[in-house]
């Protein structure tokens, strides 16, 4: 079996990035972990953003339908005991009650590492992460990066657009490396 990695809300925000960590996931690179804390926040940020409802709804029943192994229950004892920043403990917990091997989030800073001393869950940011996917596995990340972007058909996409917002999504460095390996 894949290695498990949580991904905190901020990550599963954006669409283009979502579908892309979760191609990942769908051709075994790796076993994807969240919770209810986690999806509940995500569908609360993306209605805050004037998203449709239904259709947050949706992309949300669909990722639990497709992953039904990523949910993680049972952690709630484990909040209080956290050390990480208040509003991200219930995050560090599911990670460590799900038996994540990295949690991915773009605030590394609400995760010292003391607060994860003892856990054996490395805190990690999403460029990093995907760059780690790129180096472990080069071909199938690679592929998925080009046939996800060949279907999408309302509007089409060409594989530089889908880099470009990758860059915007907050993951560069891995859409730089990417392009390099491709072209």
């Amino acid at each position: 079996m894949s290695f498990p990695a949580l991904f905190g809300t901020n990550v599963l925000y954006g669409a283009l990035l979502n579908d892309f960590i979760l191609e990942l996931a769908d051709r075994g690179l790796y076993r994807p972990l969240w919770s209810t804390d986690i999806l509940n926040e995500l569908r609360k940020n993306l209605i805050e953003a004037g998203e449709n409802a239904a259709l947050i709804d949706k992309r949300i029943a669909t990722m639990v339908s497709y992953f039904p192994d990523a949910m993680v229950d049972g952690y709630a004892s484990l909040v209080p005991t956290m050390t990480c920043d208040a509003k991200d403990r219930h995050v560090l917990a599911a990670a460590v009650r799900g038996g994540a091997e990295v949690l991915v989030t773009f605030n590394l800073k609400d995760f010292p590492p003391e607060s994860t001393r003892g856990f054996d869950v490395e805190v990690v940011h999403p460029d990093d992460f995907l760059l780690d996917q790129l180096d472990l596995h080069h071909a199938p990340t690679l592929r998925a990066l080009v046939e996800l972007v060949d279907g999408y058909a309302s509007p089409t996409m060409q594989i530089d657009d889908y880099l470009l917002a990758l860059t915007r999504a907050g993951v560069p460095r891995f859409a730089d490396a990417a392009r390099s390996r491709l072209y």
